[in-house]
């Protein structure tokens, strides 16, 4: 059996804050974490081999990951940026190090369809002027005279900058929405959901992954409370018709407590806007996600 090549505890990767306080990294040792790794992964691993990505590939991503990180995350002083401090944090050869940095690509940039559909159809979810009485998003006309509710409006309280007809074509070609035979246009989900395999879906499931992960690696490192929420409620060995009723009331639930929050969010980020054209308002800026999964599968039976 192939054993992981980890650096020794004796010597683990400081950032320059914490070498000039004298204070060791509040980490795991390296051991325990291949276990719980090897886990994480495979789902990932499943959904790589099932679309053609091989190890090699994989490889060279970790590659760059390892280097930026080392570099953007750990080693903030310029003057400790060098290859050799790289290649000794991470264990990836001065030579790799050196052709990684030279074609550094920019991977947390948002797609345009994604930036402005979301930002519609949480407004369309949110916003009272887009909601019927009973707190569903309202089938709306496509156009309208001002000051009514319109498609057209919903999309210009959003951007100037694109066409509304152009994202009502990107959210009808996405299955997020349906222009109606009378040109009223009527939300598909409660949610924005993007097709299977979609430029919209991938970059959800690497955003939300990666934020996960970020909190629960935050609250490992910390040398307090844990700063992120991360819980579950997990069950095992129930029989089928349990399993199926606790799936549908936390699907209803969760959804709920989605577009509750959606609300309040949109409503302070209104508030926020209209604070920050007072020249003595807070421009500081924050991001906040919040993320609900549900996941199941087979258990197998005991004894």
């Amino acid at each position: 059996m192939i054993q992981p090549r980890v650096l020794p505890r004796a010597w683990s990767p400081q950032t320059p804050d914490e070498m000039a306080a004298g204070k060791r990294p509040l980490a795991p040792p390296p051991e325990a974490l291949i276990k719980p790794l090897a886990r994480m992964l495979r789902p990932l691993v499943r959904l790589l081999i099932r679309s053609g990505v091989t190890f090699p590939a994989i490889a060279e991503v970790l590659r760059g990951v390892f280097v930026d990180v080392a570099l953007r995350d750990l080693l903030s002083d310029p003057k400790a940026q060098t290859d050799s401090r790289i290649s000794l944090l991470t264990g990836i050869h001065r030579k790799d190090v050196r052709r990684l940095r030279q074609s550094e690509a920019g991977i947390d940039e948002t797609p345009a369809a994604v930036a402005i559909g979301s930002q519609v159809i949480a407004r369309w979810v949110g916003a009272p002027a887009y909601l019927d009485p009973m707190g569903a998003a309202r089938v709306l006309p496509r156009t309208a005279p001002e000051p009514a509710a319109s498609f057209e409006a919903l999309v210009r309280s959003v951007t100037t900058d694109v066409r509304p007809r152009a994202v009502l074509d990107n959210l009808i070609d996405q299955g997020v929405v349906v222009l109606e035979a009378d040109d009223t246009v009527r939300l598909n989900t409660a949610a924005f959901i993007p097709r299977q395999g979609r430029e919209e879906q991938l970059f959800y499931f690497s955003r939300n992954l990666h934020d996960h992960i970020a909190a629960a690696v935050a609250n490992i490192l910390s040398p307090g409370d844990a700063p992120f929420l991360d819980r579950s409620v997990h069950y095992d060995q129930l029989p089928l018709g349990a399993a199926a009723a606790l799936e549908k009331i936390a699907r209803d639930a969760a959804m709920a407590t989605l577009i509750d929050i959606n609300r309040t969010a949109l409503a302070l980020a209104d508030e926020a806007d209209a604070a920050a054209k007072d020249p003595a308002g807070n421009k500081a800026r924050r991001r906040v996600n919040l993320g609900i999964y549900l996941y199941s599968e087979d258990d197998l039976a005991e004894g």
